[in-house]
C-alpha cells in the first residue's frame, strides 16, 4: 500500500459529534478515492463482558457504514473495534493513515469544553494530520451538514521551510474541491522581523518583508497547484485570532504543529492550541 492509498481514519463512539466526524471524513475520502476505515475503540474502562462489548460495537459500525454510505455513495468502508484507551488506539493507527478524522468531543465530553481530552491528545501526537470536527457553526443537530456553503480552506503558516507539510496537506485539500479558494494566513510582529534579520523600526517595511517572505514559500506549491486559486494574507499580530474568525465560513483551517515534544506535552503551539479550542469549524492539525 502507496502513501496514495492509506485510508482516512474516522473515529465514531455513537455521539452527535463523531457522526459529524464521520460525514466529513466519508465526503473527504470519496474526494480523495480513499479508502475509508470507521474505527470505534472499545474502551478499557467499561465494565463490560468481551461479547456484549463486541456486539455493541458491531452495531455501532454497522449503523456508520449505513451512514457513510448514504453521505457518500463513492466511499469505501470498512471497520475496526480495537480494545484499548481512545486516543492510544488511534495515535497507533496514524502511522499507517493519511488523516485521523475526530469529533470535537465524544459521548463521556462534559458540554462546558470545547475539545475534549482524547480528540486533543490525538491531533498532539499522531503521525498524520488530524482533522478535529468543530460543531460551532450549528446547534446539536444530527442531520448531515450541506459542506457546499463552505467553500475556503485556510492555512496558518510560518514564513520558512517548517511550514512544507501544512502547505502540502492544505492544497492538497484545496484542489480536491474544485473552486475552492486557499487563504494562507502568516502572523507577523516588529519582533518576528528583528528575530528573521529583517527591519526592526520601519513597520512599513517590515510588512513588506513578511509578504516576501510568504510568497517565497508559497511560490512553488502554487506552480504544482495552479487550479487553486491563492490569497496570502500576513498578519500583523498573532495569526490565531484571524485563523478562528476565518474557521467560521471555511471548509477547513490546516495548522501544523511541531514534532518531537510529544512526550513531554508540546505537541501544540500557542497558535495551534487556540485556534483549535475556538475554531467554528473543522481543524486539521498536521505534524511538521
Amino acid at each position: 500500500m502507496t502513501t496514495h492509498d492509506l485510508p482516512v481514519i474516522a473515529a465514531v463512539d455513537g455521539s452527535t459529534h463523531s457522526r459529524q466526524a464521520l460525514d466529513w471524513a466519508a465526503r473527504e475520502a470519496a474526494r480523495r478515492d480513499l479508502p475509508l476505515l470507521i474505527v470505534h475503540v472499545r474502551p478499557l474502562t467499561r465494565n463490560v463482558d468481551e461479547e456484549t462489548g463486541q456486539r455493541e460495537a458491531d452495531e455501532l459500525l454497522a449503523e456508520a457504514v449505513r451512514r457513510s454510505e448514504l453521505v457518500a455513495p463513492a466511499s469505501r468502508p470498512s471497520t475496526l473495534a480495537p480494545l484499548d484507551f481512545p486516543a492510544a488506539a488511534l495515535v497507533s493507527l496514524s502511522r499507517d493513515a493519511s488523516m485521523v478524522v475526530v469529533g470535537s468531543r465524544g459521548l463521556g465530553g462534559f458540554r462546558s469544553l470545547m475539545i475534549g481530552s482524547n480528540s486533543l491528545a490525538t491531533a498532539s501526537m499522531a503521525s498524520c494530520p488530524v482533522v478535529i470536527v468543530q460543531d460551532g457553526r450549528s446547534d446539536e443537530d444530527d442531520r448531515p451538514e450541506d459542506e457546499e456553503a463552505y467553500a475556503d480552506i485556510v492555512a496558518g503558516v510560518a514564513a520558512d521551510e517548517s511550514s512544507e507539510a501544512v502547505l502540502e496537506f492544505a492544497f492538497a485539500t484545496a484542489a480536491a474541491r474544485p473552486g475552492a479558494r486557499l487563504r494562507i494566513v502568516h502572523g507577523w510582529t516588529m519582533f518576528s522581523s528583528m528575530l528573521a534579520g529583517g527591519p526592526v523600526f520601519d513597520r512599513e517595511s517590515a510588512q513588506g518583508s513578511a509578504e516576501r517572505g510568504l510568497a517565497e514559500v508559497t511560490s512553488g506549491w502554487q506552480e504544482r497547484y495552479p487550479q487553486v486559486e491563492v490569497v496570502r494574507e500576513p498578519v500583523n499580530g498573532s495569526a490565531s485570532r484571524t485563523l478562528v474568525t476565518a474557521s467560521a465560513t471555511a471548509a477547513l483551517t490546516v495548522i501544523g504543529r511541531r514534532k518531537g515534544g510529544e512526550s513531554l506535552g508540546l505537541g501544540l503551539s500557542p497558535v495551534a492550541q487556540t485556534t483549535v479550542t475556538h475554531a467554528l469549524g473543522p481543524v486539521a492539525v498536521v505534524p511538521c
